[in-house]
């Protein structure tokens, strides 16, 4: 098969404008093409396709997919490169008609951005069938012609990146159990030399005095782990590293505060934010990316049980903060707790954490963007700057005083779990309680919560969880890797 882009056409233009492949392609075949696009229905738009047959013996299945404007760039008011993301949506749809005519090979147009087409192709065709006995065909994609090698190379294995973090977080929960999970990363990186990766016990994790963490786990039959991944690309193995910090409760049930049992079975994604880090880190080490950068992904269960927490249980942090329980399912912010604390050993440039952690921010910024709380502008811009070339947006929410007053006025311990005035701010809030643990100048809270799952939104992603935002954190570490100011 064959996936060729086309530009609407602007006013006055008269007929759309082909691709340079795609006027190639219409050359070999006597401008056949052209004739039957022109003649076969109105202008094709944006992210619609048309499919041919038996136009070349090549080829015998072509498909055309609408790009839409040919000098779209940058959209401020959208906040991400308008143009890339037309080309992921366009060869995502076109590479899903190949799948459907179950032919197992694609070439792709370069649509004049090699990245972004591969990205798409990669992203588009993905699909979590592990466990189904019909599975759909399997359909490779690769580059039309020989020019942009390189970049389509790198926007596979951004991609690549991703569809681990989908994998990860659709995978059922007794399939990804903590200990699964660490075990998983560690064969992903098992060919790279200069990755290192520790998979730490409950005993470890109990010398290191991590309460709150702890608390978590012990509510569960299956033992926490404390993931702990060191990626040594930086010109000097002393370099401060940047540091990634996911949230990895494997499977999610509120605990004795149990969620609702509708859509409880989603909550086997609520360790996205431990796969999107890993699967950044999986993938700088694919890119040989010149920084350090360590992983931590404290990977446990909440469960309801006779040892789980209980509503108004006082915990005692790593840093020897208590903290009052008042609800067993805010646990992903006593999980963070430690993981932040134990963070500050390595001297970072920056540390990063996600986490799916409030339902309140998928309230706030629904799917479009994921939420940042940060403490510099710094690090604000470099994340900001990388989502719009990766159209996986981040958006800068507060941390203010106001929100920290209402988790340290507790009557019981240094701090509550959950704001004293409970729904009203929630994501900020829980951001407030995490800001307690940091003392680093360069720090992001990524709250994935809204972005975890996809129904329709992303158009090159099908439904299900998304990965989101790992592309952007690869992007972000990118961006570091160049930044020598800082």
């Amino acid at each position: 098969g064959l996936v060729l882009g086309i530009y609407s056409s602007e006013k006055g233009e008269g007929a759309a404008q082909f691709t340079n492949a795609g006027d190639v392609f219409d050359r070999l075949v006597s401008g056949k093409l052209r004739e039957l696009m022109s003649i076969c229905g109105p202008p094709l738009k944006k992210g619609k396709t048309r499919i041919f047959h038996g136009l070349h013996q090549d080829f015998p299945s072509v498909v055309v997919v609408g790009l839409g404007k040919k000098n779209a760039g940058i959209n401020d008011q959208e906040n991400w490169n308008e143009g890339k993301e037309n080309i992921r949506a366009a060869v995502a749809a076109g590479c899903r008609q190949i799948q459907d005519l179950e032919i197992p090979c694609v070439e792709v147009d370069p649509c004049g951005d090699a990245q972004a087409a591969a990205e798409g192709a990669v992203l588009g065709l993905h699909e979590y069938n592990e466990l189904k006995q019909k599975k759909k065909p399997v359909v490779t994609p690769q580059l039309h012609g020989s020019a942009e090698s390189e970049a389509w190379q790198k926007g596979v294995v951004y991609a690549e990146g991703q569809n681990l973090a989908r994998y990860l977080m659709e995978a059922p929960a007794n399939y990804i159990t903590p200990i699964k999970f660490a075990e998983h990363i560690e064969q992903k990186v098992r060919s790279f030399s200069n990755v290192k990766v520790h998979i730490r016990p409950e005993s470890w994790i109990t010398t290191q005095q991590m309460g709150a963490f702890l608390s978590v786990a012990k509510g569960s039959a299956e033992p926490p782990v404390f993931l702990e991944i060191h990626y040594l690309g930086g010109a000097n193995t002393n370099d401060s590293p940047l540091v990634f910090v996911g949230k990895g409760v494997t499977f999610d049930s509120g605990g004795i505060s149990l969620k609702p049992s509708s859509g409880m079975d989603a909550m086997r994604a609520d360790m996205g934010g431990a796969a999107t880090v890993c699967s950044a880190i999986v993938t700088a080490a694919a890119l040989n990316l010149p920084l350090n950068i360590i992983g931590l992904a404290p990977l446990c269960e909440n469960m309801p049980s006779g040892k789980a927490n209980k509503p108004g249980d006082v915990v005692r942090a790593k840093n020897g903060k208590t903290i009052q329980v008042d609800n067993t399912d805010a646990e992903g912010r006593l999980l963070l707790a430690d993981a932040l604390c134990y963070a500050h050993n390595f001297n970072a440039r920056a540390i990063v954490n996600a986490a799916t952690l409030t339902g309140a921010m998928d309230v706030a910024l629904g799917s479009a963007a994921t939420g940042v709380f940060t403490n510099s502008s710094w690090l604000w811009t470099h994340l900001y700057e990388a989502s719009i070339l990766t159209g996986d947006r981040v958006w800068r929410m507060p941390l203010f005083e106001h929100y920290t007053k209402q988790v340290t006025d507790c009557p019981l311990a240094d701090l509550s779990n959950i704001g004293k005035y409970s729904r009203a701010g929630g994501a900020c809030t829980a951001a407030a309680f995490l800001k307690e643990f940091v003392t680093a100048p360069h720090w992001a809270h990524l709250d994935i919560a809204g972005v975890m799952s996809n129904k329709d939104e992303v158009p090159y992603l099908r439904k299900g969880m998304s990965g989101r935002p790992t592309r952007t954190l690869v992007e972000f570490a990118t961006r570091l890797s160049q930044d020598r100011h800082n």
